[in-house]
């Protein structure tokens, strides 16, 4: 599993561009949450840590790659 860090700039796996801006817990559960914002139009996602290094085909391709 790939460290997440933030400030740094990471690939999805579609293409697109993100920064972490922040590690988070939600609310509710306190699982661990990745706060990013997308590089090409500043739009600010969350998505739950376990998914960040999913891999998302029989390839072995990972969610997101750092670059």
């Amino acid at each position: 599993m790939q460290e997440i860090t933030i400030g740094k700039i990471y690939k999805h796996y579609k293409g697109n561009l993100y920064k972490i801006i922040a590690l988070a817990k939600h609310s509710e559960t306190c699982e661990d949450m990745i706060v990013y914002q997308s590089l090409k139009d500043g739009a600010t996602w969350v998505r739950p840590q376990s998914m960040w290094n999913d891999v998302v085909d029989k390839n072995g391709t990972l969610r997101f790659t750092l670059c």
